[in-house]
């Protein structure tokens, strides 16, 4: 595909082209999961006026459901996503299905494709840097008066109200700004950045669930609606408990390293004898299972792990050890001498969730082929990308 932005588009409707959406199997064997048949938004159009990945990512959900999304690009080169470092695979997949115009909202042309372009959409979804469309006089409350029934979705790094509303961002620096980067690794570590964008990519999908809501809400009132997305509230849903947990009590929580949430000594990380592998024995019946894999039963009645041995039949809890220190440290000795694989195979067997660390591209591989993961292949002419579609499967009911 070639990913030409040319000027004239500005002016004729006709060359702004979708990019072809087909699944990777003939459609009789086709897995609904894949959701190319789940389409509650046809119908509906989107003014899009989002670049790189966060307002991307909204409007992605949203032509993937079915929707007309026209995405508006300058006509200096457009999307910086284009000319990403990883080639043209990084824009596809975010912008697979929408139509593309360059336009220059500056000039006259410019802004009456604009004005004939609102009147006849549902939604406008923005990400542009603040301010950006308003001082072209293309903000909410203007757009309102040409069309009252538009949902206008404001996607930016720090919300639209308050002192920091002109303050630009990037996931990196809103991972640092919300604490994100001091939630990874143990104390005493340096700050530590999510290895993806991911505050980009969930800022997107509450976008597209905000949109939604925003539609649901509409056919109540007929009425459109503001919607006012940041990346740091979304940083701030990503890390919902300790977010309210700081909120509550102005503290922010102890750098955990890879220990999980349940704070329990045998919900962590773990060394074998070829890589590493993630337990998650939360509960003492999940715990009992594991010593009974491991060979350590006796370990439940041991009194310097813990005052009373362990009932499996005991109101559900999380596991207290009176010495989680020890108790890891005689785990992960026995853990050391296990393979990865048949120390996963056999903890699966007895219901206690484990997985080896591995690296993305293995999972999705194992994934594709036990038919935990759909593929869907975006493409138009030569290119394409597979994708894992949406997050969800649909089938009817």
């Amino acid at each position: 595909m070639r990913h030409k932005l040319d000027r004239a588009d500005s002016l004729n409707p006709s060359r702004a082209r979708p990019l072809r959406i087909a699944p990777t199997s003939p459609p009789a064997a086709k897995n609904k999961g894949d959701n190319m048949e789940f389409m509650p938004l046809k119908g509906i159009r989107v003014l899009d006026f989002s670049h790189v990945i966060a307002g991307p990512f909204a409007s992605h959900y949203l032509a993937q459901m079915g929707a007309d999304v026209l995405k508006v690009e300058n006509v200096n080169g457009g999307d910086v996503m284009r000319r990403n470092a990883k080639g043209p695979r990084s824009y596809l997949a975010f912008n697979a299905g929408k139509k593309h115009l360059a336009l220059d909202i500056t000039s006259e042309e410019g802004r009456k494709r604009v004005l004939d372009e609102v009147a006849r959409a549902d939604i406008l979804l923005d990400n542009l840097k603040p301010g950006t469309l308003e001082k072209n006089g293309f903000g909410p409350d203007d757009l309102s008066k040409i069309n009252p029934r538009l949902i206008y979705c404001a996607i930016s790094g720090f919300g639209r109200e308050g002192t920091w509303s002109k303050r630009l961002a990037y996931d990196h620096v809103v991972q640092a700004a919300t604490g994100m980067m001091l939630m990874a690794g143990g104390e005493g570590d340096p700050p530590i950045k999510t290895g993806f964008p991911v505050i980009d990519t969930a800022t997107g999908i509450i976008g597209a669930l905000a949109i939604v809501s925003a539609l649901h809400e509409r056919e109540r009132t007929g009425r459109g609606t503001f919607l006012d997305v940041s990346m740091t509230g979304a940083a701030m849903q990503l890390m919902y408990p300790f977010a309210c947990e700081a909120m509550t009590t102005g503290e922010s929580p102890s750098r955990v390293g890879n220990q999980g949430y349940s704070g329990s000594p045998a919900a962590d990380l773990f060394s074998t004898a070829d890589g590493r592998i993630a337990l998650g024995v939360n509960t003492p019946k999940q715990f009992l299972a594991l010593l009974g894999v491991l060979g350590m039963l006796d370990a439940a009645e041991n009194p310097d792990f813990f005052e009373m041995p362990i009932d499996a039949s005991a109101p559900a809890s999380f596991l207290r050890s009176r010495d989680p220190a020890a108790l890891k440290a005689a785990l992960a000795e026995r853990i050391s001498a296990w393979s990865g694989e048949q120390l996963e195979r056999e903890l699966m067997e007895v219901q206690v969730p484990a997985a080896q660390v591995q690296r993305i591209g293995e999972f999705a591989e194992q994934a594709l082929r036990q038919g935990g993961l759909a593929r869907v292949r975006l493409e138009e002419g030569e290119d394409y990308v597979h994708s894992p579609g949406l997050g969800f499967r649909t089938r009817q009911l």
